[in-house]
């Protein structure tokens, strides 16, 4: 093990995570499969091995923080790009049946080769938009557990996110700094999609120091008829 695997470790180790060796295994091949394609396609602008353990796959494992994930079973992540936090908390905790919606093809065929490389079973990659694939009765207020990590602001993501979220489910928006600003503008859209914030939780990476923020936000009834809005709608006329 060298230096940026066991800081992972004892990172981990200190929020009570323990990996196996086979969890060690699936990090290190997700990280070599990440630096490679990334040479071909745009997946991330960090490469450098300690950045990636820390800014990723730390960065994402994080949420597990504060989000009991032994009670989740079902998770969707929206706008995963190259599995974050998806991937990285499905390896910490195989029980996890998770759903990746992706709207670039080609970020959807590296997903699926690198969920097949980890040897990852109850993962489905879903080439699609938010706005289309929240109306998918599969999709629609299904899923205990949404997630989106540095994808928009908040008033944009409740749109994309929340129609996944089944009622009583949680989602979960994983962002850098978060200004009270942001949390403001996003009352009505909150009150349109049925969410409801529960807690906001702030804390530095522990090497790099850069600010984290999560915003969980429970989901109190059923998505109403009318949202999501179409493709692009959400993005250039935000409910404000």
């Amino acid at each position: 093990m060298d230096t940026a695997q066991d800081d992972f470790v004892q990172l981990l180790a200190a929020k009570g995570i323990t990996l196996t060796a086979r969890q060690l295994e699936q990090f290190e091949s997700y990280y070599a499969i990440l630096v490679d394609w990334n040479e071909r396609m745009n997946l991330t602008g960090i490469t450098e091995r300690h950045a990636v353990y820390e800014k990723h796959f730390y960065d994402s494992i994080s949420l597990s923080f504060f989000v009991d994930m032994t009670n989740i079973t079902t998770m969707a992540d929206i706008g995963s790009g190259a599995g974050f936090p998806s991937i990285p908390l499905k390896i910490c905790y195989p029980h996890l049946k998770v759903t990746i919606v992706d709207s670039l093809n080609k970020r959807i065929t590296f997903l699926n080769h690198l969920v097949q490389e980890l040897g990852l079973t109850d993962v489905a990659c879903v080439h699609g938009r938010a706005e289309d694939l929240g109306h998918d009765p599969k999709h629609r207020d299904h899923y205990d557990l949404v997630t989106a990590r540095a994808v928009a602001r908040l008033h944009v993501l409740n749109e994309f996110c929340l129609p996944f979220t089944r009622q009583d489910g949680l989602f979960a928006a994983m962002k850098g700094a978060q200004s009270q600003e942001e949390l403001q503008e996003a009352a009505r859209s909150l009150r349109e999609l049925k969410g409801r914030v529960v807690s906001e939780h702030s804390f530095t990476l522990p090497n790099e120091q850069s600010e984290r923020h999560i915003v969980l936000v429970a989901k109190t009834d059923r998505t109403p008829r009318k949202y999501p809005r179409k493709a692009g709608v959400p993005i250039k006329q935000p409910l404000l």
